[in-house]
């Protein structure tokens, strides 16, 4: 199983608004490199969910509970044959306990080739084992 972070503005869809519905698709990602992610999500993988804007933290997990499917609004294949437009659906797992900001995941050397921390404009990325478990840790998941 992988573990992915996908960044949301709170404003439009928070980690709060996951537990209040129980579960959502997840949507609105342009960026071709997070869709190439997001092509690869698997049912079980699991997720952190980050808030962009002011907060700039990791709010909680989620797991992915359905394989890949064609989102309805961006239908299609690309030239290569792929979804042009993947959705999955989530279910959140648990809130962090412990606030975990992208100024402490910037000062820690373990993160400098990061996806979060090298490519700033990125919503979707794999999260790398190692360091899973210091998110997991500094988030209290």
């Amino acid at each position: 199983m992988a573990t992915f972070l996908l960044k949301t503005e709170p404003e439009c869809y928070c980690f709060d608004d996951l537990l209040r519905d129980k579960r959502t698709h997840w949507d609105g990602v342009r960026n071709p490199t997070a869709l190439m992610n997001m092509r690869t999500v698997k049912k079980g993988d699991e997720a952190f969910i980050y808030h962009t804007g002011k907060e700039k933290r990791i709010a909680g997990l989620a797991v992915v509970v359905s394989d890949v499917y064609e989102d309805p609004e961006n239908p299609g294949l690309t030239a290569k044959g792929e979804l042009k437009g993947p959705l999955f659906d989530l279910k959140p797992v648990k809130a962090s306990t412990k606030n975990y900001t992208l100024a402490e995941i910037k000062s820690d050397a373990r993160f400098e080739n990061f996806d979060l921390v090298r490519l700033s404009r990125l919503s979707a990325m794999l999260v790398p084992p190692k360091l899973d478990k210091i998110i997991r840790k500094n988030c209290g998941l």
